[in-house]
């Protein structure tokens, strides 16, 4: 059982993990690289991240500068970044495609908020799923005989501590990139 509440523990911590990694991307008015590094394109034929590659770099804190290793797919890149819905528009300049970042509108703010609030709701069903999965094998044990009625309240009794504790996690990060958005 206590393999089951690890391995649950684990998994909870993957989904907050990917959910900051999906909040890290909602863009604020400053220019960084991790807003388009997990970026996907097609690369021969293949898709890869573009921070595999190219370089990017902060030009100035509202201007990002990539650099591709093969200069045969600035083209594919810009189509990418145009695509990627984050608002942003690509400029060519030779090798050198900078993406210049702009202000933040309310209504662009508010599309964020939106986007932001079904982030944190697909982490919620993330760590409920895991729950449920959690829950199932605790089950088993029990119809297995392995555990006792008693034990089994037990264990599902620390699973649900550990979910209500992850959803909590999800809501406070959510609300401290909220309240970046509206601070800008």
């Amino acid at each position: 059982m206590n393999q089951i509440q690890q391995e649950t523990e684990k998994k909870m911590k993957s989904c907050i993990k990917n959910f900051l990694a999906s909040i890290n991307k909602l863009r604020t008015d400053r220019a960084s690289p991790d807003l388009l590094k997990d970026l996907s394109i097609e690369y021969y034929g293949k898709k890869t991240f573009l921070g595999n590659v190219s370089n990017i770099t902060v030009e100035d804190s509202h201007t990002l500068k990539i650099n591709t290793f093969d200069k045969n797919i600035n083209k594919d890149v810009e189509k990418s970044i145009i695509r990627s819905n984050l608002g942003l528009n690509p400029i060519s300049h030779g090798d050198i495609i900078r993406v210049p970042i702009p202000l933040l509108t309310e209504e662009r703010r508010n599309d964020l908020i939106k986007i932001l609030y079904k982030q944190a709701e697909n982490s919620k069903i993330c760590i409920r799923m895991i729950r449920k999965d959690s829950n199932k094998l605790i089950n088993v044990s029990l119809k297995d005989k392995n555990i006792s009625k008693n034990e089994k309240n037990k264990y599902k009794n620390e699973i649900q501590v550990l979910t209500d504790m992850y959803i909590l996690e999800i809501d406070r990060l959510k609300k401290i990139k909220e309240n970046s958005l509206f601070s800008l």
